[in-house]
């Protein structure tokens, strides 16, 4: 059905002192579809001149974004609310959870790390038993929201029906509840098994939350309609629950979940003729901010790879997956620098980075990658797991020294290459303070010019380059300056901003045309009444 505007909905004009109205799409697995129907959603009401906002209570995810006010939160919740054309604000996502360890990680409060304790990093036994103070972080940033927008849309996280979580949940159902508000349950036809998720969810929940469940939505259909019409039949009758709707498979939809690390290249290469520049980035086990590349993939000039090293993280002899020969060598952004430079160790692949460089390869290191090129890596107060010093790749004399106080900013500034520069635009996420060694001399090169200041470092060989920037390769001027220090001419990219809006617009119109927009506006304002 194609959606309309509801009188019922508030608009921009009308009274700002009507009731706020809170809507919680729920999973029956991770990656559902939740982040993107949010995201759908809120550029529907944004288009119906509706103020509104995403929420989601409590994020696990490696990959951030900077507010304005220096605070971060899931890069899932930027894209929502880039969605509902708002401003970044760390109230979209009060409780951000960055594992650096299989059992820990570190808990950001508001957008900052907890500092009043003696380390910001929870083991996940420590942090059930903080859920109490978190679960009022929650409300006091649902309660201020409420006051500035006319519809918050919710996104739970994994799955309500995790019987382990369920005591102290403030991420799905017990937020739910202790707000009042309605739910959607979403699930993945394209995984299979779409009924049994749907009504094994619902039957695992207590009567109270069954009651708040007002519809189901389908993700990812692919194929005739018809042929799905008699089981959702059922379902509502076995449910007594209305299936709102259909969304289709988007083939090609390109657009930031929770962690989920997408390697796929975006462009079909039948046919191709042209040499690509070929990038490799390596993916340890506490890679963060793997947005950054994003760019490349989208790139038609670009074979951008994903190096995953089998064997398990410790394992004393694993499966060594050596680096492919390639122009250009990734090291990205680490959660836990000091273990993932040690499991890059063990896979050999500091040698295989020494080998790229003698045949002239090309070398990035962005934040914590950045961090590993340099002498020194010192945790005197295990920020990011035992406390102790690394020794670095020895590439830059610089020494870095990880600190409880982060650095969280948005910059711009001129990148700089050889005799060319680009202006260019990004943000810093991290806990590491580098700084040139007194011997370092004029072998390097300043890579950044940021407000006259000059940042990152170029080697004198010109072969290594590194700094704290996120979003290096975002700017189409830049990302070709990159390609053409490592000897290729590229055309000019499409602006990923561009690419997320259309992404957006894409789900918002699947939407529109495949949901009953009238009966989720009715359910909304008849549970608020």
């Amino acid at each position: 059905m194609k959606a309309k505007r509801s009188e019922s909905v508030p608009t921009a004009q009308q009274n700002s002192s009507k009731l706020c109205k809170t809507l919680m799409i729920q999973g029956t697995t991770s990656d559902a579809g939740k982040t993107t129907l949010v995201a759908g959603l809120c550029r529907y009401f944004a288009d119906l001149s509706v103020k509104v906002a995403p929420f989601k209570p409590q994020n696990m995810a490696l990959n951030s974004a900077v507010t304005p006010c220096g605070g971060e939160i899931g890069r899932a919740q930027a894209l929502q609310a880039k969605a509902a054309r708002q401003a970044l604000n760390v109230d979209f996502n009060p409780i951000l959870l960055k594992p650096n360890s299989d059992t820990g990680a570190q808990v950001i409060v508001h957008g900052k790390a907890l500092i009043n304790r003696t380390s910001s990093n929870m083991e996940a036994s420590e942090y059930q038993d903080y859920k109490k103070i978190a679960m009022q972080a929650v409300l006091s940033s649902h309660q201020r929201l409420k006051e500035q927008y006319q519809i918050v849309v919710v996104e739970g996280a994994g799955s309500p029906a995790e019987i382990n979580l369920r005591e102290g949940d403030i991420a799905n159902m017990g937020f739910a509840e202790a707000v009042d508000c309605p739910v959607i349950i979403i699930a993945d036809i394209d995984k299979g098994g779409v009924f049994a998720q749907l009504v094994g969810t619902l039957m695992l929940l207590s009567q109270t939350e069954q009651d708040r469940v007002v519809g189901f939505v389908i993700n990812r259909f692919r194929g005739d309609i018809t042929l799905l019409e008699s089981g959702l039949t059922w379902l509502e009758q076995k449910t007594n629950k209305p299936v709102l709707g259909v969304l289709p498979y988007l083939h090609g939809l390109d657009i930031s979940s929770e962690d989920a690390l997408v390697t796929q290249q975006s462009f079909d290469n039948t046919g191709q003729t042209k040499q690509k520049v070929r990038v490799v980035v390596l993916v340890y086990p506490h890679m963060s901010n793997h947005t950054d590349f994003d760019a490349l993939r989208h790139h038609q000039d670009i074979d951008c790879q994903f190096l995953f090293a089998k064997g398990a993280e410790g394992e004393s002899c694993p499966e060594k997956v050596s680096i492919p020969a390639c122009d250009l060598i990734i090291l990205p952004g680490s959660k836990n620098v000091r273990s993932d430079l040690e499991f890059l160790r063990v896979r050999g692949w500091d040698d295989d980075i020494a080998k790229h460089l003698r045949y002239q390869g090309k070398v990035i290191g962005i934040c914590g990658g950045y961090q590993m090129l340099g002498q020194l890596i010192e945790d005197p107060d295990g920020l990011e797991g035992p406390e102790g010093i690394s020794q670095g790749l020895g590439y830059f004399n610089i020494n870095t020294r990880l600190k409880p106080q982060k650095t969280l900013i948005n910059v711009s500034g001129q990148l700089q290459l050889g005799n060319k520069s680009a202006a260019i635009s990004g943000y810093e996420i991290h806990a590491g303070a580098s700084h040139l060694s007194a011997k370092a001399g004029s072998v390097y090169k300043y890579l950044l010019n940021i407000n006259g200041q000059g940042q990152g470092l170029v080697s004198g060989d010109e072969q290594i380059a590194g700094c704290y920037l996120h979003g290096l390769f975002d700017q189409p001027k830049a990302l070709q300056l990159f390609m053409d220090w490592v000897g290729y001419q590229v055309v000019e990219s499409v602006d990923i901003d561009t690419l997320e809006q259309q992404a957006i617009e894409r789900v918002s119109q699947a939407c529109q045309q495949h949901l009953n927009m009238d009966k989720i506006q009715q359910l909304m304002n008849d549970w608020h009444k």
